[in-house]
């Protein structure tokens, strides 16, 4: 019921965590056991995956022997800088092809850049890597990097570290009606309700950071997280009850009852 599979590779947990921001790697361990999560996003340009060889490593208290990495291209605005940024965590990972692809349009919003992210996602696919991509909630662009090639479409519920929540769950709704791979809400998520009702769409996952990491108690809000996603899907799945302004007929029946 909640296996999600991609790239071919199917995982128990639907919920994908990054790995930034948070005060230290002890705090980032404790916070990723307590989501359950298997697939963990490393920005590349920001964390130690063992370019620097005389600082504290990721790898060593997140060994890849038990967790998928999904190295990603934070903090890139151009198609040349996130194709370089991926290769370099390619090597690092020992040939690792899966990846989540971003590209930014500005420092402030962080919104994506969807040119130059489907510029980069050409060129990408084309080199053999696995791409999950991170864009805007436009269904056009969603279906176009599916026919690209993409392995999972990643539209954003709202900016990246807003915590904003879902913003337009109607362009969500025809990506996730529309498209063929696994679509997985990325950026926006603030808390747990935010997550349960992105499940409930339909989507296939979320991934998240700054909603655990940036809580007061980042390893309680990961298995607050942990447990939205799992009712989310279950409520998806489950069908919800038609919406009615009022109900036409009482819960209880009321044939078969003593009348005086």
């Amino acid at each position: 019921m909640h296996t999600l599979t991609i790239a071919g590779k199917t995982y128990g947990s639907r919920l994908l965590v990054g790995t930034g921001k948070y005060k230290d790697f002890a705090q980032t361990k404790a916070a990723i056991d307590a989501s359950g999560a298997e697939i963990v996003t490393v920005a590349i340009r920001r964390t130690n995956i063992g370019q620097n060889a005389n600082e504290p490593s990721l790898l060593d208290v997140l060994p890849p022997s038990e967790y998928t990495y999904l190295p990603n291209t934070a903090g890139c605005y151009t198609a040349e800088d996130a194709v370089r940024t991926l290769r370099l965590a390619r090597e690092l990972l020992d040939g690792h092809k899966l990846v989540k692809l971003e590209v930014l349009g500005d420092p402030h919003t962080l919104y994506p850049n969807v040119i130059e992210t489907i510029s980069a996602a050409k060129t990408l696919i084309k080199e053999g890597f696995d791409v999950m991509v991170y864009t805007s909630d436009d269904p056009i662009i969603a279906k176009q990097l599916e026919d690209i090639g993409c392995c999972a479409v990643m539209p954003l519920a709202s900016l990246i570290g807003s915590g904003m929540g879902i913003l337009n769950p109607w362009n969500l709704q025809i990506i996730i009606d529309t498209l063929n791979v696994p679509v997985l809400v990325d950026a926006g998520v603030g808390t747990a309700s935010d997550a349960a009702i992105a499940m409930e769409l339909g989507c296939d996952g979320i991934l998240m950071n700054t909603a655990i990491a940036g809580a007061q108690d980042p390893v309680l809000m990961a298995s607050a997280m942990k447990k939205a996603v799992q009712a989310g899907r279950e409520a998806f799945l489950a069908g919800r009850m038609p919406k009615k302004l009022y109900s036409a007929s009482p819960s209880s029946p009321t044939t078969g009852l003593i009348s005086k």
